[in-house]
């Protein structure tokens, strides 16, 4: 596996790891295979809120259209969205993975 420096998603799943799931975050310290998980972990995260995003925005009809007509409308839709979609993702990969 390439280096690959491990992100915000993935020091959640390890503090996750080491508070809830001792033993199993010991079990992969030990094995050597935590830094290839939390890799995994943080890949999987990112390019899920990559997709979920624009699905959201899509949904909510949060366009380009009313970013040129409502700028901080547009900013508080889209916040909200990525709130919403990152909270998904770290309940979905990041704490239950």
């Amino acid at each position: 596996m390439t280096s690959y420096q491990i992100g915000k998603y993935s020091r959640m799943r390890k503090c996750c790891l080491q508070e809830r799931h001792r033993i199993i975050y010991e079990s992969m310290v030990l094995g050597g295979s935590l830094w290839a998980h939390l890799a995994e972990i943080d890949q999987a995260c990112n390019e899920r809120m990559e997709a979920l995003i624009p699905a959201m925005a899509k949904a909510e009809d949060v366009t380009e259209a009313l970013k040129a007509t409502a700028q901080m409308e547009w900013v508080r839709h889209m916040n909200s969205i990525q709130n919403r979609a990152e909270e998904f993702v770290l309940h979905e990969l990041a704490y239950n993975g």
